[in-house]
């Protein structure tokens, strides 16, 4: 998988396309083909995002937006149509506000990184088709969020 950066800090590019690959591999979507872009805004673009495309007007911690129309338990290969001329396969793109992540690393009791990590991981998922709207959703979703993470080691503890 391929990640494309924007505005996001060295310290964390490895550790989201690690997480971004492992999940792809997890839920059975991975193609080397797939290309997604992960930047940071600030307070202020998140909220004008949040608000242009939900009509919620206040900065929110992540926002995606898929580019293919996948409702889990559909998977990437189902898309093979959507494939464009040089092979690759644009799945979407994750938008995270790192000032709401500390805020909420601060109150959840864990490092900005396990934030920023959790957050790039509930992008991804979103784009993949996962949501939370009803229970058994975000049933689903919280508990594939929550293996990835474990099985990468990165936990809700202060010195992740």
């Amino acid at each position: 998988m391929q990640v494309n950066f924007e505005k996001v800090g060295l310290r964390y590019r490895g550790l989201i396309q690690k997480i971004y690959n492992y999940a792809l591999n997890y839920t059975n979507n991975y193609t080397k083909n797939a290309i997604i872009t992960v930047s940071f805004a600030d307070e202020e673009r998140i909220r004008q995002l949040n608000k242009e495309y939900r009509n919620v007007d206040k900065a929110t911690d992540v926002l995606s937006f898929p580019m293919l129309d996948i409702v889990y338990p559909q998977k990437l290969k189902d898309f093979i149509r959507e494939i464009s001329p040089d092979g690759s396969l644009y799945i979407g793109d994750v938008v995270i506000c790192p000032q709401v992540a500390k805020r909420q690393a601060k109150e959840y009791g864990h490092s900005k990184k396990r934030e920023i990590a959790f957050l790039a991981l509930h992008g991804l998922l979103h784009v993949l088709g996962y949501d939370h709207i009803l229970q058994e959703d975000e049933v689903v979703m919280q508990k594939t969020a929550r293996e990835i993470l474990d099985n990468l080691k990165i936990k809700r503890k202060k010195n992740v």
